[in-house]
Order: C-alpha cells, then sequence, then structure tokens
C-alpha cells in the first residue's frame, strides 16, 4: 500500500493515531526521498560541480539527474530551462527581480489575481513601489472563481506582467490557466503560473500551458523544504541578469568584469541545496512511478467524500465552492474561532491547519478572519475523514 511508504503517517499525538490533513501547508515524505537524502549525506557528501574527486562526481551526477526528473515531470523542452531555488518565494522573487524589473517603467501594469498566495503578491507590490507601476487585480466570485470576463479590459497596453496561482492553496480553486496564458499572449503580455499546489495533484505541462514561467515548492509535492524549481522559456532565461552574485554563476571573475555562466547555473550562485535537489528528483520520480494520473482520481474522490461530510455538519460553511477543485477543503463552524477548533482537533491526533493560510485578501472577500483549512493528499483515508467529522461535531457540542 502507498500509505505505508510513507513513516511520517505512523506516529501517536496525545495517545492517539495521527491524522495527517495539512498537507497544503507541507506533504509527508516517501521513504524513497528519505532514502536519497541519506545516501548522499552518508555515501557521497561532497560539493558539486567543480570537483573531480569521486564523491563529487557522483554527487553532481545525482544533482544533475533530479533536474533532469524535475523537467520530465514538468514536461520541460531541456533540463536546462530548470533552475534550482528555495522554492516557489524565491523563484517568484527572481523573476521579479530580473525579467520583470527590466521590463517596468512608472505607469506600467503588474496583473495578478485576487486569490494569490502573498508570496504572489508581495514580491510584485515591492516591485510596483520601486518602479512606481500599478498593481491590478483579477476579481473573483462568491465561489472562489476568477471573473475572467474582465481580463480583456485589465489587460492594457501598459500591462507588462501577468501571475496567477494555478490551485488556490486557500479555496482549492483550480484555475483556468492556459486559457489565462493564451489571452494574456495574444495581448503581448508575459505569465508566470505558481504551480506549488498544482503539481502534487495533477498533471502539469509547460509547454501544452505555454506559461513563460511556473513555480514549484518542493515540499508540498513530497520533497525536502527549502527547495523548489523556476521553470522558465530559454530566451527569457538567456536575456535575464543574474539575481545574486557568488560562487558557480561565473564564467570568469577579474576585477574589472565579470562573465556569467550559462542558465541555469546563472541563477544558482554559491553551494545549492545539493541533499534537497537530490530529494525534490527522488519526490518528481516517485509521483511519476506512482501515476500523477492515478494520484489525482484519489484526490479527487476524497475531496467528494469529505465535501459530503462537512456539508452535513450543522453550522458549518464551506469557503471556496468553485466548480473546479482540487483536495482542500477551507470552512468555518458557527460559534467556534478556527484556532480554537484547530487546538480541539488537534487533542484528537488531528493535524489541519487554521488562520488566513497567507492568503490574507482572499479571505477578506469572504469577510472572515480565518478559517480552518482540511487539506488532502492520496494517502489519506475515508476512515480518516469520518473521524474528522465526527470530532468536529464533538468541538461543535462542546462550544455550544
Amino acid at each position: 500500500m502507498l500509505r505505508e511508504q510513507f513513516p511520517g503517517l505512523n506516529v501517536t499525538v496525545h495517545g492517539k493515531p495521527l491524522v495527517y490533513l495539512d498537507n497544503a501547508a507541507t506533504a509527508q515524505r516517501p521513504q524513497t526521498v528519505l532514502d536519497a537524502v541519506q545516501a548522499y549525506y552518508t555515501r557521497f557528501n561532497a560539493n558539486i560541480h567543480r570537483g573531480v574527486h569521486h564523491l563529487s562526481e557522483v554527487a553532481t551526477e545525482r544533482f544533475e539527474n533530479a533536474r533532469a526528473s524535475m523537467a520530465r515531470l514538468l514536461n520541460a523542452p531541456s533540463a536546462r530551462q530548470v533552475v534550482f531555488t528555495r522554492g516557489s518565494t524565491e523563484s517568484i522573487n527572481l523573476v521579479a527581480n530580473t525579467f520583470a524589473r527590466e521590463r517596468v517603467q512608472a505607469g506600467d501594469e503588474i496583473l495578478i489575481s485576487h486569490m494569490e498566495h502573498h508570496s504572489n503578491i508581495v514580491p510584485w507590490q515591492l516591485l510596483c513601489q520601486q518602479t512606481g507601476a500599478v498593481l491590478k487585480v483579477i476579481p473573483m466570485n462568491q465561489r472562489g472563481e476568477l471573473c475572467l470576463q474582465s481580463l480583456d479590459e485589465l489587460i492594457t497596453e501598459r500591462t507588462r506582467m501577468l501571475a496567477v496561482v494555478h490551485v488556490s492553496n486557500s479555496l482549492g480553486t483550480i484555475n483556468p490557466v492556459k486559457e489565462i496564458i493564451a489571452t494574456a499572449h495574444a495581448r503581448g503580455v508575459p505569465v508566470l503560473v505558481d504551480g506549488s499546489q498544482a503539481v502534487p495533484h495533477m498533471a502539469v505541462d509547460v509547454q501544452d500551458l505555454d506559461c513563460d514561467f511556473y513555480t514549484v515548492s518542493g515540499h508540498k509535492m513530497y520533497g525536502p523544504t527549502g527547495i523548489g524549481v523556476l521553470y522558465g522559456k530559454m530566451h527569457h532565461l538567456e536575456a535575464m541578469p543574474p539575481w545574486q552574485g557568488g560562487g558557480e554563476m561565473i564564467a570568469k571573475v577579474t576585477f574589472e568584469k565579470t562573465v556569467f555562466n550559462h542558465v541555469p547555473a546563472k541563477f544558482e550562485a554559491g553551494t545549492p541545496n545539493i541533499a534537497g535537489g537530490i530529494g525534490l528528483g527522488a519526490a518528481a520520480e516517485f509521483i511519476m512511478h506512482t501515476g500523477i494520473d492515478a494520484i489525482q482520481r484519489r484526490d479527487a474522490e476524497l475531496l467528494a467524500y469529505a465535501t459530503e461530510k462537512m456539508q452535513a455538519i450543522e453550522g458549518l460553511r464551506i469557503i471556496g465552492t468553485a466548480a473546479e477543485k482540487t483536495a482542500v477543503i477551507s470552512f468555518v463552524l458557527d460559534g467556534v474561532h478556527p484556532h480554537d477548533l484547530g487546538t480541539v482537533l488537534d487533542h484528537y491526533g488531528i493535524a489541519i491547519r487554521t488562520g488566513h493560510h497567507c492568503t490574507m485578501p482572499a479571505l477578506q472577500f469572504f469577510k472572515v478572519p480565518g478559517t480552518a483549512r482540511a487539506s488532502f493528499a492520496f494517502y489519506n483515508t475515508e476512515e480518516e475523514i469520518d473521524y474528522l467529522a465526527e470530532s468536529i461535531q464533538k468541538a461543535r457540542e462542546m462550544f455550544a
């Protein structure tokens, strides 16, 4: 059984078996990922790319194989288009501070959506403050779906960048990013897609989407923390200046001039998170071996089952009811603060997330300060969902 490959699920909390429903914050890791990280530290721990000794050569090969695995997972045309970063946050900041900064002047516009994670809001706000550009927002409706009929009006001759989330971490909404990209490209606007919540749950084909940039967060897709990737179209990556300076990203350095390395090394200054990269490659291989279609089907089953169970609880309201969703249910319970509910559920051994989920503007739209969020992965079970529903009922009766 696939669940048995995740040792982090086999623990107890307050004397009860763990029910882990916080996968949108970070997923558990399969044994293959843990083994890959341990193998690096115990069998070929060395710095990469610059060494000629055996350990360095093995580490370099494993690290670059991981890059190739991520390219296959995303169907990138070349592994060179996969830049290792600390995660989606750093990937977005990299694009904002290189590609976008060179395109944006005072009075220009950057377009994002109402449901963005803070990591896809704040970098663009900072860029606007520094350049005098204007940040514009695609609105959404009460179901948590983007109002794309307004997109043509929002995109103007001053629009220089569009950044949009593929899957909302707080609402579960799956956005029609291929349609959004096509609309933007028809007006000459490049698009960055935040894929943090998409890659663990669905097939992502960057060539089919035709996105200019796509970001991935490793720990959401069963990989280590502190590692992720930025995919970019090659002509963009080659034209972009480096963001950070240091070792590895150079071809030649004199006191008079520095010649920068080729893509992707140009954007990977310093010793990278070698173990994290190797672990991320193992996570990509795990997803491909398991089968993303099978994962997506299982997620859909869990979402449907959990939605039915939650809707039957008196006083519970689901926030985010888009027609196209992934396995995330955010909700509020009458008379119970989300933090209080989360604390009570923790005593039953249930891990959920409470608060604004780094999407404060989205929750302000729904006029709630925060929600409780149960987010599922394919290793969760219907029995765990039953237990969640029963425990919410108990908490409701307790506070009543």
